[in-house]
């Protein structure tokens, strides 16, 4: 008897449209990919483009988080008793293999926007969002006074260390592990510093707020006694 043929089931739009993305970029010029290009590419209309993502630069961010999902649904259980660096060393290599494929690409839009400002602070923004769940796969906090120095930190180390794994060829990343673990030892300096650096100010951020909160308990007095009546200036009341 002759086996019913499976069904391929298509990928959804915004899969579609990410993919599409990635392989164009590949092979043209980053400023050369209009957002019907890309609608061509995946199989989409640009009514259909458009209920996914508003422009050429979202989907970059869907790709994104795309990567996050894949690292985040990986494991770091057994490094659970290593240093913070060991576990983001880990990390941020695991986000290195699930960007393998797509290294022309990357290479080619890293190599576009190098140039345009906005362009990349709008890849910061999407950097600083998929580091806040790299560190916190890494079980490190990035909230509090100095979470967004952490989240910044983490996105030039991982933005420095891709410089070198764009040209890194040998199959297990030799060079681009190495670049990592020197990166992430400066940053961990850097933070050890702006650590020490807060807790020598803690002093006189005390003293600071304490001010402020005094002007402000004057300034309530002052609001209050106005409001039944008295006025802050007595020749207004001639």
């Amino acid at each position: 008897m002759a086996r019913k043929a499976t069904a391929i089931v298509p990928a959804p739009p915004r899969e579609r449209i990410v993919q599409a993305l990635m392989r164009l970029a590949s092979d043209r010029p980053w400023s050369d990919i209009e957002v019907g290009d890309i609608a061509e590419e995946a199989g989409v209309s640009l009514a259909e483009f458009r209920d996914h993502f508003p422009s050429k630069g979202a989907v970059l961010a869907g790709f994104s988080r795309m990567i996050d999902k894949q690292v985040l649904e990986g494991s770091s259980e057994d490094l659970a008793g290593e240093p913070a660096r060991e576990r983001l060393f880990d990390v941020m290599m695991r986000r290195f293999d699930a960007l393998l494929p797509y290294r022309p690409a990357l290479r080619r839009i890293a190599y576009a926007v190098r140039m345009d400002p906005l362009a990349l602070a709008a890849l910061n923004r999407v950097a600083l969002n998929s580091q806040r769940f790299m560190l916190a796969a890494a079980g490190i906090a990035t909230e509090g006074p100095l979470g967004l120095i952490k989240l910044q930190g983490a996105a030039l180390v991982f933005g420095n260390a891709m410089e070198t794994w764009f040209e890194d060829d040998d199959p297990a990343l030799a060079k681009t592990m190495a670049r990592l673990d020197r990166e992430l030892r400066r940053g961990e300096r850097v933070m050890e510093r702006a650590e020490d650096f807060r807790r020598l100010t803690a002093p006189l951020r005390a003293l600071a707020q304490a001010a402020f909160d005094g002007r402000s308990r004057v300034r309530r007095r002052s609001e209050r006694r106005t409001g039944d009546g008295e006025t802050e200036d007595p020749a207004a009341a001639i």
